[in-house]
């Protein structure tokens, strides 16, 4: 198994990778925001945070990051935005290999603190991001609401 940055070549893998594991069955909320722009989007504006994992010459996982500068402050945050890893190679390590690049790559870039969120019953990756040092900081509720126009 490597890991290795992101090529252009690896989008679609990825992509199709994402698709298969954010589904709105399994993720309802997450499902709403895996797209091709996401991502795109990062691997055109932040491509050394952007992973694969890759054994035989397949895409068999990835994780894509991002830093946020609080501004005013010193502070700068890593932000785990997504990571997946395809069912058959899930509890082989390959999670936790994919975790380690990306915080060496922002403790690089003079991240002070990596933020990673997940939905509230999702008890398996509660369990690896708490094994990979993570504490829960609070505890939020995010609201969502879908608009329709009112009768006139």
């Amino acid at each position: 198994m490597t890991i290795r940055e992101m090529t252009i070549d690896d989008l679609p893998a990825v992509y199709h990778l994402g698709e298969r594991l954010f589904t709105s069955a399994t993720f309802p909320l997450l499902y709403r925001t895996w797209d091709e722009y996401e991502v795109t989007h990062y691997f055109n504006t932040e491509p050394e945070l952007c992973l694969v994992a890759e054994v035989e010459g397949r895409i068999v996982g990835f994780a894509i990051g991002t830093t946020v500068e609080k501004p005013g402050t010193a502070w700068k945050y890593g932000y785990l935005l997504w990571l997946g890893v395809k069912r058959s190679y899930q509890r082989t390590g390959m999670g936790r290999r994919l975790y380690s690049e990306m915080e060496k790559r922002m403790l690089k870039q003079g991240v002070r603190m990596v933020i990673v969120d997940t939905e509230g019953d999702n008890l398996k990756a509660i369990s690896f991001f708490k094994k990979a040092g993570f504490s829960e900081a609070r505890t939020y509720i995010w609201m969502t609401k879908t608009p329709s126009k009112e009768k006139e």
